[in-house]
């Protein structure tokens, strides 16, 4: 069986399955993408706690694979590695949420952090600069940049946040508006499109260093120690305008989306 399936397209049998859903063809998907879940897996580890380990991201990320082989659609000429990749990284963050990973302390500054962001440039109506935000929690421009480290691993789960419009067809990843600049043409966005809009437009409104950084990081899928080698800083700078750029679009995001929805 195994032989015969080589020997069909990828086309075909991805149209084969959806019609007869038989096992022997899911599991061959699953072996010939498994590498793709261990490439995510170790993307979402980067900058995760020594408590995380590499082998339950990649444990939760197949549970992504899965679903991706049986909601799969070739019909709607999107390739299966781009499609997967975002149920993969879905799958890896659901589970991280549900074992709640991020120290309370942690999430507790996190959130006391983005309200402050969100309050604040509402008032300034623009993107408030470190000073101004530190100034507004009373704290030194020191220990703001300290703060910004210490909740960095939080700022990852945030950009994988979806806006649900309806059914499971209709979820739009904060992460998948992410696009190469010369892409951002309402020409391109054929499907939500509107909710599409108000994300990139947050985007785009972000500082060039950290828009830069998220462009970098998940359109070019560069780590953060290679965006600093091309943007001639040090990963933990990196890591801080990549956690200052999730807070923003988060506060922002947070403010629009029930007008929005």
């Amino acid at each position: 069986m195994l032989n015969s399936l080589e020997e069909k397209s990828e086309q075909d049998l991805w149209k084969q399955y959806k019609k007869e859903k038989d096992p022997q063809i899911r599991d061959f998907f699953v072996k010939q993408y498994a590498p793709l879940v261990k490439y995510v897996a170790g993307k979402v580890a980067i900058g995760m706690p020594h408590n995380v380990e590499f082998d339950d991201l990649v444990g939760f990320g197949v549970f992504g694979l899965f679903d991706a082989i049986d909601k799969f659609d070739p019909d709607k000429h999107v390739k299966f590695k781009t499609y997967a990749v975002t149920r993969i990284r879905g799958a890896i963050f659901d589970e991280l949420r549900a074992i709640d990973w991020v120290p309370r302390s942690v999430r507790q500054k996190s959130r006391e952090m983005e309200e402050t962001v969100r309050l604040l440039e509402s008032q300034l109506g623009r993107v408030a600069s470190d000073q101004e935000i530190a100034n507004a929690m009373n704290i030194d421009l020191e220990e703001f940049q300290r703060l910004i480290l210490k909740i960095s691993g939080t700022s990852i789960l945030s950009l994988n946040d979806v806006w649900n419009t309806g059914d499971d067809n209709d979820r739009i990843s904060i992460v998948d508006s992410i696009e190469a600049p010369s892409s951002l043409n309402p020409d391109t966005i054929v499907e939500k499109e509107e909710i599409k809009r108000v994300i990139i437009d947050a985007i785009q409104e972000l500082p060039e260093k950290e828009k830069k950084v998220l462009v970098l990081y998940y359109y070019e899928d560069l780590t953060l120690k290679e965006i600093g080698e091309v943007l001639g800083v040090t990963e933990s700078r990196i890591s801080q305008l990549h956690t200052k750029a999730i807070m923003r679009l988060r506060t922002k995001l947070t403010s629009i989306k029930k007008g929005i929805l």
